[in-house]
């Protein structure tokens, strides 16, 4: 059985092990994640949808396979087409293990794709963090610089110390530390899956978790980014 704090998890589970520092597991703590996404079937319509709710669902159809279902590949064409659209974010596209590992940490009934609640989830995130990247890239150069990051995750609602910055940075951004699109997506979107594992995993709101092997194994071998 091991026991984690926050910091600790995801330094481990997102990034790489390294010494923790006295302050980090307070800073890294300052993330409140949304409620995840019900384990729902796409058919199971809620009489008291919103028509904005209605109107992605329509989307949803027209983006999903036949098995209303959108896999890695299909999410990967997605999000290539709209970054098309931008050419004001610098990216090389998303590549299919980025979008594999995107699928993992959003996919929480395993089927290896993601459901209409799981993509809706991931598609609101991905718009509101396409905003937050635009207003924060103050040169406009296409990429979020280390000056620039901070203020763009804290935007984002992640308040995370010097040392966590550092990390992200070495693994994300290129060597002047410039982080174009589609590794910013990535990184926010492995985040915020790391936060809410966490959250569901403390249930006594202490700030450390109790895994089994098998049970970080398993949290470890799927989602981890190749």
């Amino acid at each position: 059985m091991m026991v984690l704090n926050k910091t600790i998890f995801i330094c481990l589970l997102e990034i790489e092990s390294e010494e923790d520092s006295p302050d980090q597991g307070e800073a890294a703590a300052q993330y409140n994640p949304e409620p995840p996404p019900p384990r729902s079937h796409f058919s199971n319509i809620e009489a008291n949808e919103s028509d904005e709710v209605r109107q992605f669902r329509r989307l949803f159809t027209q983006l999903a396979g036949d098995d209303m279902e959108v896999s890695a590949s299909e999410l990967m064409n997605i999000l290539n087409k709209v970054v098309t659209r931008h050419p004001d974010l610098k990216t090389d596209g998303f590549g299919i293990d980025t979008c594999r590992s995107m699928v993992a940490v959003m996919d929480s009934d395993t089927t290896g794709k993601l459901g209409f609640e799981e993509f809706k989830y991931l598609w609101n995130n991905v718009k509101k963090w396409q905003c937050i990247y635009k207003q924060y890239d103050t040169d406009r150069s296409g990429t979020i610089g280390r000056n620039e990051l901070p203020g763009a995750f804290q935007a984002a609602g992640f308040r995370l110390n010097e040392q966590l910055y550092s990390m992200i940075v070495r693994r994300y951004s290129d060597e002047n530390g410039n982080m174009d699109f589609d590794n910013f997506i990535s990184c926010l979107v492995r985040l915020d899956a790391m936060f809410r594992a966490f959250k569901s995993l403390d249930r006594d709101g202490s700030g450390q978790i109790r895994v089994t092997l098998k049970e970080w194994l398993q949290l470890l071998m799927y989602s981890q980014k190749n």
